[in-house]
């Protein structure tokens, strides 16, 4: 990224260092398109990651670290909104894949795909820690997909994880 000319200007060296045996070239990232190089320790961590074992991860939207809506394109939650890369908001991640997103300043949290009544308690659940450990600063859920969370069918999930009820919205803080 950000190189004059882009990905075809370098392209060719590229191919030099595979040739020297310096880089190699695969698709290693899935969902990105056309071939991607890497260096050879970098290929052998990545088939060394542990399997999916339902952990999450919780990264500020920016972060780096953070694929999407960089390099690859946000899912399309089934609210219809739709999350960005805005400072202060985070991004909820199950075993690499986008769940949560808490919009700036905790007051709303985003669902990115489909989840059930169990799935969504351990996500909210991930958040508390993330609260509780310092990670996260003090949540105030105000709206859950664009609604208003207080009446939701989805309240008493965050009540379970340790939120207090507020006049308007559910709020964590570290304890």
């Amino acid at each position: 990224e950000g190189v004059p000319g882009g990905f075809a200007s370098v392209y060719a060296e590229l191919g030099n260092l595979e040739l020297l045996g310096t880089a190699r070239r695969g698709y290693f990232v899935e969902g990105l398109g056309g071939a991607q190089f890497a260096l050879p320790g970098a290929v052998e961590r990545l088939r060394s990651l542990p399997e999916d074992d339902g952990s999450f991860l919780l990264l500020a939207a920016t972060d780096p670290a953070n694929p999407y809506g960089a390099s690859l394109p946000w899912p399309k939650p089934p609210s219809g909104r739709r999350p960005a890369r805005t400072p202060g908001a985070h991004v909820l991640l199950r075993d690499g894949a986008p769940v949560l997103y808490v919009e700036r300043g905790g007051k709303g949290i985003v669902r990115l795909v489909e989840l059930d009544a169990g799935e969504l308690a351990a996500a909210v659940a991930a958040l508390a820690d993330a609260v509780a450990s310092g990670r996260l600063p003090k949540l105030a859920i105000e709206k859950l997909d664009g609604e208003p969370v207080i009446g939701s069918g989805s309240e008493e999930t965050l009540l379970d994880a340790g939120f207090s009820r507020g006049p308007r919205k559910l709020t964590l803080a570290a304890g």
